[in-house]
């Protein structure tokens, strides 16, 4: 492919991830994935080049754009390189016209900025939000010594965690295969560290999805007790016992429920568990480094569903903890009404049967009743993390 083509090729991806934000559609990833599959004259460099382009423009539009060429002639504006490449010829995009609408930059959409600066998020902080983020591994400790760890990392500050560049081929590597390392960003594995599992323990990971904390915490285990993990989607709750496998973590036992009837499903471990993680589902504003596109996605209703399913979940798993017990509370989001709000809220109705227990870990800065990370303080993705005792 020319430059040009590629500058082309890009431009008809993000009218479809523009189209998919708006219609809760595909991720970016896989629409970029499937663009190609149908496209096999694109070589390796070529892919690499689109995909840069695609993510480039989204990165630099805060309001949804209206087409991918409105987007990338917001790159274009500061790129001469780049705007020259809009010539017509054969597979080209067309010359750029006078006064052609352009897409507007920005961190996000203005309601969302305005609730992430009412939440404390602005400037550097903000603008942190949309770098790349690098390639975390968490060793695993069920396998550990099996094989090496890939060359190019440094450990960062967990003892069980290493930071390679973005790109990293970390799947290829024999440690990966062999199970001794999963990727996880370390914001992940600090809230694992903060339900702080014990060998021996009953513990529930109760929105396991495709179970990446609930290995951490069975290495915590060291593989001796009970861990059940649940979720209401079939899918994600499907992969997790592969995974399970190649990490060693025979011990673990699943649960699908059925939204809105966890509870019931749960009735066994009523008063039982030493400690329940709710990973609940969030807006993802803490992971944006990621999905740049996921703010696109989301709507103030949409913001306000995720709201009250937290609020839920965490009254569900408040049954399921035996007295002296933990809850742990995590959302991999900046904003208050999804973190230090909601875990207050908790507080209040709880009326004196829990308190707020905050975890020692070696980042985070206090936010309300629990710790929030950040992409530019902290080097991780953006979390909320709680932890609440049994009194």
């Amino acid at each position: 492919m020319t430059p040009a083509a590629r500058v082309q090729a890009a431009i008809e991806i993000l009218d479809l991830v523009i189209a998919a934000a708006r219609n809760n559609g595909a991720p970016a990833d896989r629409l970029i994935t499937d663009w190609f599959k149908s496209r096999r004259f694109a070589g390796s460099k070529d892919r690499r080049a689109v995909r840069e382009l695609v993510y480039r423009a989204i990165r630099a539009c805060g309001e949804v754009p209206d087409n991918g060429r409105a987007a990338m002639l917001l790159l274009a504006q500061g790129d001469e390189a780049l705007a020259t490449l809009f010539d017509g010829t054969r597979h080209a995009p067309a010359p750029i016209l006078p006064d052609e609408p352009i897409a507007t930059g920005g961190i996000a959409p203005a309601w969302l900025i305005e609730a992430l600066a009412a939440s404390g998020i602005a400037d550097t902080e903000a603008a942190a939000l949309l770098d790349r983020a690098p390639l975390d591994v968490r060793l695993n400790t069920l396998r550990a010594g099996r094989a090496a760890m890939p060359d190019g990392g440094e450990q960062t500050l967990s003892a069980v965690s290493w930071r390679y560049p973005h790109g990293t081929a970390i799947e290829q590597s024999d440690a990966w295969r062999e199970g001794m390392i999963e990727v996880q960003d370390l914001g992940s594995q600090l809230a694992c560290q903060a339900v702080e599992a014990r060998p021996g323990e009953s513990v529930i990971d109760l929105c396991a999805g495709g179970g990446g904390k609930t290995l951490a915490i069975a290495a915590s285990m060291s593989g001796e007790g009970r861990l059940l993990a649940t979720d209401t989607d079939r899918n994600r709750l499907s992969r997790l016992a592969p995974r399970a496998e190649r990490a060693g973590a025979g011990m673990i036992e699943t649960r699908l429920l059925d939204p809105n009837r966890e509870e019931q499903a749960l009735s066994d471990w009523h008063g039982q568990a030493d400690a329940v993680l709710v990973d609940a589902p969030c807006s993802g504003t803490g992971t944006w480094r990621r999905n740049p596109e996921a703010r696109w996605r989301l709507t103030p209703a949409q913001l306000e569903r995720y709201r009250t399913v937290q609020a839920r979940l965490l009254d569900v798993a408040a049954t399921l903890v035996r007295p002296g017990g933990r809850l742990v509370f995590v959302t991999c989001s900046l904003l208050d009404v999804e973190g230090a709000r909601q875990a207050q809220a908790f507080l209040d109705r709880a009326d004196g049967r829990w308190r707020a227990d905050l975890p020692q870990l070696p980042a985070g800065t206090p936010r309300g009743p629990g710790l929030r990370l950040t992409p530019h303080r902290d080097q991780t993705d953006g979390f909320f993390i709680a932890r609440f005792r049994a009194v």
